[in-house]
């Protein structure tokens, strides 16, 4: 199969599509034929090296956590799953840029999105509901979410929405029509957060998810008053040391599967700023590092 890897830690210059191994799936995972891939945070960090301490990769690697596809193998004990079948989900760290890749969790897609839309909702999702279900209830609730325009903030604002929350939404200003129409009351962020957020909520904010790791975090647990009430899925260190709840995303079928849902329901559209074909992916990558992205980047396989 075709896949992108990279040899050694570097910059985008490591990427390169070269002929590799078919993947061959092991009990209770599938293996997917590969429409579309996501680009994440997560991809070029490894990349780079910069989380070589944390999650060492054995080298090359296929950079990617996240697909869409039809299956085309399943392994033993696998339930629930044809080959044949469309599906988004999730594998290892690394693996999913390529024209094959196993997945250990996932959900069918919704008809309604298109092979991008899906390859976007993996990883976005997961870690927006995680990030969410700390907060506990959200029904009749006045829910910040710091950094709402990127992939995790932006299927946070619909999927909060959906279920009943009240949404401010922090973002430069080029994204403030974007988050109005995802359901959000639109604000900067930065100096004067507090006093803008007086005025946009009156009775308080009542919930903080921070997806940004903005160095805000310490600011945001003011507004809230409480720690307890404030999730973040960036920032782990601060997170840890104010107390926050600190998520991270997990390969969970359940959260999938209950994004999928509200896709059907046609509550929750992944947001996809740019798509590029396998031969950029360098450039792809390029533009994630650069941050500030409105939803999420997408490889086409």
């Amino acid at each position: 199969m075709r896949a992108a890897r990279f040899h050694e830690y570097g910059g985008v210059e490591s990427l390169v599509i070269e002929q590799v191994p078919d993947p061959r799936p092991g009990p209770g995972e599938i293996r997917v034929r590969v429409a579309a891939a996501s680009v994440n945070a997560i991809d070029w960090k490894l990349r780079t090296g910069a989380l070589h301490q944390l999650l060492p990769l054995e080298l090359p690697a296929i950079p990617g956590r996240d697909a869409v596809g039809v299956v085309d193998e399943v392994g033993d004990g696998v339930e629930g799953v044809r080959i044949g079948d469309r599906v988004f989900g999730l594998g290892g760290v690394t693996g999913a840029t390529a024209e094959l890749v196993v997945l250990s969790a996932w959900a069918h897609a919704p008809a309604r999105w298109n092979d991008e839309q899906a390859a976007g909702a993996g990883l976005a999702s997961v870690t927006a509901m995680r990030g969410l279900n700390a907060l506990g209830p959200l029904a009749g609730r006045t829910l910040l979410i710091e950094g709402a325009a990127g992939g995790v903030g932006s299927a946070a604002v619909e999927i909060a929405a959906a279920q009943g929350a009240t949404v401010i939404g922090t973002a430069g200003e080029r994204n403030h029509e974007f988050l109005a129409s995802l359901g959000a009351v639109p604000t900067t962020y930065g100096p004067g957060l507090a006093r803008r957020l007086t005025a946009l909520a009156p009775h308080g904010v009542d919930l903080v998810l921070d997806t940004a790791a903005s160095g805000s975090l310490d600011d945001l647990v003011a507004i809230t008053g409480d720690p307890a009430r404030v999730s973040t899925v960036a920032d782990h260190a601060r997170g840890h040391r104010l107390g926050t709840h600190v998520v991270n995303a997990e390969n969970d079928p359940a959260l999938l599967s209950a994004a999928a849902e509200l896709g059907r329901q046609g509550r929750y559209t992944p947001r996809i700023e740019q798509s590029y074909p396998l031969k950029a992916i360098a450039d792809a990558h390029a533009h994630a590092e650069r941050g500030r992205t409105r939803g999420k980047i997408v490889i086409c396989i």
